[in-house]
């Protein structure tokens, strides 16, 4: 049984930490995964074109260089602290409307794909590399941020296009896809150390990249609360599991 987070930064996007940082975080703490999900924003909007020029955002031309030092930092993850380093990114598609925004995770792949498609499009897409398809914060936050509900409004038109929605981005729990009957997962979407503080994906499998994507599949997981001691700014409540979601 290991702790994972498959939404987490590094200043490649928006994050403050850098790639091996962010190992480094993980990994001093006995985590068994984590996947590296930086944004990946479409360019065709505003507020996409804004972020790449601003330089929160993975482009076509870094891609390649930020996929290959993922897999370096892999290595050494695995070496140092028997921690798996899961490539991904976040497709980040960001509109005035919070109703007209989405981000999908694509977690288990170092290839590039066209983040201008379609939703349905970038699904099939991100399935076709052997890869998660995961609705990132579908719901409210509970944060003042920027809200991306254009998936929950669709989730019924959606739901067999996704292995599984976020359950809790961060220290809240969504109720509403805890409800849902949605399959789902649980991460951090970790930007700064302290926010290690949150709900993780707890699995039962061998640490490696095709058995941990089964485990999200079939739902063969569960969820707790983690508190660091060293980072947190919020009472630490330890390990607070919910109960098992699959067989």
């Amino acid at each position: 049984m290991f702790l994972a987070d498959f939404h987490v930064h590094t200043n490649m996007s928006d994050g403050k930490m850098s790639l091996p940082d962010v190992v480094d975080l993980f990994g001093s703490r006995g985590f068994g995964a984590i996947a590296v999900t930086d944004h990946l924003c479409e360019n065709r909007s505003v507020l996409g074109k804004a972020s790449r020029y601003l330089g929160c955002s993975l482009t076509e031309e870094n891609f390649a260089e930020h996929m290959e030092n993922i897999r370096r930092e892999g290595e050494r993850a695995k070496k140092q602290y028997n921690m798996l380093v899961i490539p991904g990114f976040e497709i980040t598609k960001n509109s005035v409307s919070n109703h007209r925004s989405a981000h999908v995770l694509a977690i288990g792949t170092d290839q590039y794909i066209n983040p201008n498609l379609p939703i349905e499009e970038l699904c099939r897409e991100i399935r076709a590399k052997g890869a998660l398809a995961v609705a990132a914060h579908p719901v409210s936050t509970r944060k003042l941020e920027k809200q991306t509900f254009h998936l929950w409004d669709r989730r019924e038109e959606l739901r067999n296009c996704f292995d599984a929605w976020e359950v809790a981005s961060g220290p809240h729990l969504f109720d509403e896809v805890l409800h849902s009957g949605l399959p789902m997962i649980a991460s951090s979407d970790l930007h700064h150390a302290r926010q290690i503080t949150s709900w993780k994906s707890v699995l039962r499998c061998e640490r490696s990249t095709p058995e941990i994507l089964d485990c999200v599949r079939r739902q063969d997981l569960s969820f707790s609360f983690y508190s660091d001691a060293a980072t947190s700014r919020t009472p630490l409540f330890g390990f607070c599991p919910l109960p098992r979601v699959g067989a």
